[in-house]
């Protein structure tokens, strides 16, 4: 095979194979790992079960790739709308947190609790969230990724509120609209950027570039 069949046949491979992640995505929206076996997931595919296995090996395979995959697109989104000012970013990045659990309520739950029975590589895959969305906020706040232990610590034990928050929240979404879901959790990171300012003068807490800075409008509904 030359080298144009041979890169039509991968590009063919990574299509067929990103085809069956999206279609996987969907199937574990909203349904939990345990619910789906292989046969259930083909039929609803509408593929031969031998083509999920040929791509992933087995059923904890393809639901790693689907995990991984979404984790890719939250860190991406996380890490996206660099051009803007720094406390929109942040509060664009909590909107896109809160969106993303409340449209992907099973894969979310997954990456956040560690998958099927504290499943090690999801594990890492949720430490690589938590890593990335603390390195996000860190650059919004203090214009820098790398900040002294203290302050990192400080920003992973926010976000595992926030974890925690969301977690109950997807639960029962009607207790807050997410616009009023995300002014508190902006309103507490603004507090928790004042504490670390205490502890790490070398950080101070960014002032507020406006009325609004550090806070969404608290009287969002949606």
């Amino acid at each position: 095979m030359d080298d144009s069949k041979r890169r039509g046949a991968t590009g063919r491979s990574q299509a067929r194979r990103a085809e069956l992640i999206a279609i996987g995505r969907r199937l574990f929206a909203d349904t939990p790992y345990d619910a789906l076996n292989m046969d259930d997931i083909a039929r609803q595919a509408g593929v031969a079960k031998g083509l999920i296995y040929y791509y992933f090996k087995s059923k904890r395979g393809y639901y790693l790739a689907i995990v991984e995959d979404s984790v890719s697109a939250f860190v991406a989104g996380a890490a996206g709308d660099t051009g803007l000012p720094p406390a929109e970013r942040v509060r664009r990045t909590i909107d896109g947190y809160l969106h993303y659990a409340e449209h992907h309520q099973a894969a979310y739950r997954t990456i956040v609790t560690g998958g099927v029975g504290c499943d090690a590589e999801v594990l890492a895959l949720r430490d690589a969230v938590r890593e990335e969305l603390a390195l996000t906020i860190a650059e919004g706040a203090y214009g820098r990724r790398e900040v002294p232990p203290l302050a990192r610590l400080a920003l992973i034990g926010w976000l595992a509120g926030v974890e925690a928050v969301t977690l109950d929240w997807i639960g029962a979404p009607a207790s807050a609209g997410r616009d009023r879901l995300a002014a508190l959790l902006v309103r507490q990171l603004r507090a928790t950027l004042t504490v670390i300012g205490e502890f790490v003068p070398e950080c101070p807490a960014p002032p507020p570039s406006g009325p609004t800075d550090d806070l969404a409008p608290v009287t969002g509904s949606r």
